[in-house]
């Protein structure tokens, strides 16, 4: 079956724009491993269990669902990426699904609220790790986290291969310390935790369903990462394998090692001492269990393993979150420069530039906690979407290949989205503030769409449309 002229275009590869396909299976995982495991494995935790009420069984559980409902998650864009392996991610499916408008929506949201802040708090978040080991001020602090963008931005200019090699020796460097500590905590922790105490202001089950459901939703901020590299996928070796294989392996692999990680908190810290930090606020469990476990070296252990982390992290943003607005611009509705390649390295320049600019706007107007309350609740909004869009693509274009399916189909998709819905309700009523700047920001993006990029983003897709009708029609009979 021929495809539509619409189709044709979104399928069609133009040699003058093609990127080069260097990261292998490998590669694809330590991108996600590396956004995905931050700082905050030291801290959420604690989160965790201030929602859960201290019940230590019930907060492992939590960690699993997070995990479980991250991994369904994946299945859905494991599918869409193998289908359409197109640098830009899940702006490309919710502009095949829903049109220009609802992706633009998406990808302009993310370039000026959650992507950018994501990337400036992971930049304040480093120069504030660093500052444990060499003191600095809050000036300073600025300072380095503006170098650090530029550097990192520098570096995956100069191509992916450089960027996926930084982002390869630091995912190995992390989990030496993270390992060290996780495993010593589980063989030689002293504790036994009773993982089967339920909160004793929780009567029935049903009364759990909204703690699990709040508490759940911090989890998702340490497993958030899981669908960035889908953004990569013209840069990805065999995508149509090692998409599926990397996002189901990163996913199982960071549940485990979270699961894992707070379990020998647990064995390390008595539930005295678990109780009495959570209670002062004080979140950094994996900071006191490295302390138990090795003394002063615990801290140096700690410390080094959240440089490392966040660096880590934030060079995988950093890599991925700009190929969003190339597609963008590739399609008229971002500013053209930005559509452009650098004739060497094959990178997108000036999206790496721009995105960096306005993390820098961001690192010097904002502080972390003003940074990380940018980072929201739009994420389930549009991955809901995304999800969905498989449905809607599959009934729009059966004649695809698809080489790997979701599972369950439509069931497992539709239960996705019923639980993506149950935790911005739940959000909603924690939250109402970040709830409503989630609403503001989207409509602006709307707005402006209408205004600067409808006109040229229509003529762009109907000329290309066109100059693909015009490659294939056959030729006249002589």
């Amino acid at each position: 079956m021929q495809l539509r002229a619409e189709e044709k275009l979104s399928f069609g590869e133009n040699k003058m724009t093609e990127m080069r396909r260097e990261i292998g299976l490998f590669g694809g995982i330590s991108v996600l491993g590396g956004i995905m495991i931050g700082s905050g494995i030291f801290y959420i935790g604690g989160i965790v269990l201030a929602r859960c009420e201290m019940s230590l069984g019930l907060a492992l559980l939590v960690w699993l669902v997070g995990g479980l409902i991250t991994l369904m998650s994946g299945v859905c864009y494991a599918e869409l990426g193998a289908m359409l392996p197109k640098a830009g991610g899940s702006y490309v499916y919710l502009r095949e699904a829903y049109g220009e408008r609802t992706a633009f929506v998406s990808g302009f949201s993310n370039f000026i609220l959650s992507s950018s802040a994501s990337i400036a708090a992971l930049a304040v978040a480093f120069a504030g790790a660093l500052s444990t080991v060499v003191p600095m001020g809050s000036i300073t602090q600025k300072i380095v986290a503006v170098g650090t963008v530029v550097l990192l931005s520098l570096i995956n200019i100069r191509g992916i291969r450089m960027g996926a090699a930084v982002q390869n020796v630091f995912m190995v460097l992390k989990l030496l310390p993270i390992g060290l500590i996780m495993v010593a905590g589980l063989f030689f922790g002293t504790e036994t935790p009773d993982l089967l105490a339920m909160p004793e202001t929780m009567p029935s089950a049903t009364s759990l369903l909204p703690v699990i459901a709040f508490a759940v939703v911090a989890t998702l901020w340490a497993y958030e990462g899981w669908h960035n590299l889908n953004s990569i996928a013209e840069e990805i070796k065999n995508p149509r394998r090692n998409i599926p294989l990397a996002i189901m392996l990163s996913i199982v692999g960071v549940t485990f090692l979270y699961v894992c990680f707070n379990y020998s908190i647990f064995r390390v810290l008595s539930p005295e001492v678990i109780s009495a930090m959570v209670n002062d606020g004080n979140f950094y469990l994996g900071t006191a269990a490295a302390e138990s476990l090795f003394g002063t070296y615990g801290g140096m252990l700690v410390s080094a393993a959240m440089i490392l982390a966040i660096f880590n992290s934030l060079n995988g943003c950093v890599m991925v979150f700009p190929r969003v607005y190339y597609a963008m611009a590739r399609d008229g509705a971002m500013i053209r420069s930005l559509g452009r390649l650098h004739e060497g390295f094959r990178t997108p320049v000036n999206s790496i530039i721009a995105s960096g600019l306005i993390s820098i706007l961001l690192i010097l107007s904002r502080d972390l906690a003003g940074l990380t309350s940018l980072v929201a609740v739009s994420g389930i909004i549009f991955n809901a979407l995304t999800f969905y869009a498989v449905i809607v693509l599959r009934r729009r274009m059966p004649q695809v290949e698809r080489p790997y399916k979701v599972w369950c189909y439509p069931y497992l998709i539709w239960a996705v989205i019923l639980i993506m819905a149950g935790l911005l309700a739940s959000t909603v009523v924690e939250d109402p503030v970040t709830a409503l700047m989630n609403v503001v920001i989207p409509a602006v993006s709307l707005v402006i769409y209408e205004i600067f990029f409808r006109k040229r983003a229509e003529a762009l897709r109907a000329e290309r449309a066109k100059n693909v009708d015009a490659a294939v029609e056959p030729a006249p009979a002589a």
